[in-house]
């Protein structure tokens, strides 16, 4: 089971937990705690904390929906560049059938590493090859010896493009290394927490209010699951697409 998975039902457990208790404290509380004054500030408390919660829940979905949409991006964009530089080493000339296999090999260690129940068709690389395979490659492009000015420049935007796609694999691999504060959360499952308790001190103790609470704590419980989740694009049950990698797979070589 996955943390997203655990902090889901552990923030659902306590969100209805919040409810159920809320309902139960209700019937031991003085009537008079629950009447007119008292009423209205607990609803204005409430209302308080509502707001809260919807605020940060909306900007936490809104930058982690950012976080997956710019890792999607940096994946679509890397299969465009695999393409291009096996495009230009092609064109350098026949020299470069190895490079090109090394690139071939790089992206297929690249699937592995990122998309591990998605085995790409190949060799199968330890992690020590995976880890070095685009600084390999870069070196290899580097001691090209170029005999035109047509190489020369192939060879320049060979560079460049490795360059890039380098860049793009530590971006990944650093944006893998991202977690939400633990505080947070915490804070934000006291507040969930607090504000189903008053909504248990003020309803009606019956079946349909009890689902209804329950829905309430799925629902929330589920915001939070959904942030934890495309706060890690490439891991979990809502990850990035290796499609477009894989789709530039059937292009090297050709």
């Amino acid at each position: 089971m996955t943390g997203s998975q655990t902090i889901f039902l552990i923030s659902a457990g306590c969100i209805f937990g919040g409810a159920v208790f809320g309902l139960l404290l209700s019937r031991r509380l003085p009537e008079a705690h629950l009447r007119d004054n008292s009423r209205d500030t607990v609803k204005v408390v409430t209302g308080l904390i509502a707001t809260l919660a919807a605020l940060v829940l909306g900007l936490l979905i809104s930058s982690a929906k950012n976080t997956f949409d710019a890792v999607d991006a940096a994946v679509t964009n890397s299969g465009a560049k695999v393409i291009l530089l096996d495009r230009a080493l092609a064109n350098y000339g026949p020299e470069t059938k190895e490079i090109r296999q090394h690139l071939w090999s790089t992206v297929v260690a690249g699937i592995e590493m990122f998309w591990p129940g998605e085995k790409a068709e190949g060799v199968g690389l330890v992690g020590f090859e995976r880890t070095n395979a685009m600084e390999d490659l870069q070196a290899k492009i580097r001691a090209l010896t170029p005999a035109t000015d047509l190489q020369r420049q192939l060879r320049s935007e060979a560079e460049k493009l490795s360059g890039e796609l380098l860049e793009t694999r530590w971006l990944l691999i650093a944006q893998a290394q991202r977690e939400l504060p633990t505080t947070f959360i915490v804070v934000l499952l006291f507040w969930l927490t607090m504000l189903h308790i008053s909504f248990g001190l003020l309803a009606t103790r019956n079946a349909t209010v009890i689902t209804v609470l329950l829905i309430s704590a799925l629902s929330v419980s589920g915001a939070m699951f959904i942030i934890l989740e495309m706060d890690h694009p490439l891991s979990g049950m809502i990850k990035v697409s290796s499609a477009p990698l894989r789709k530039a797979l059937e292009h090297l070589g050709k």
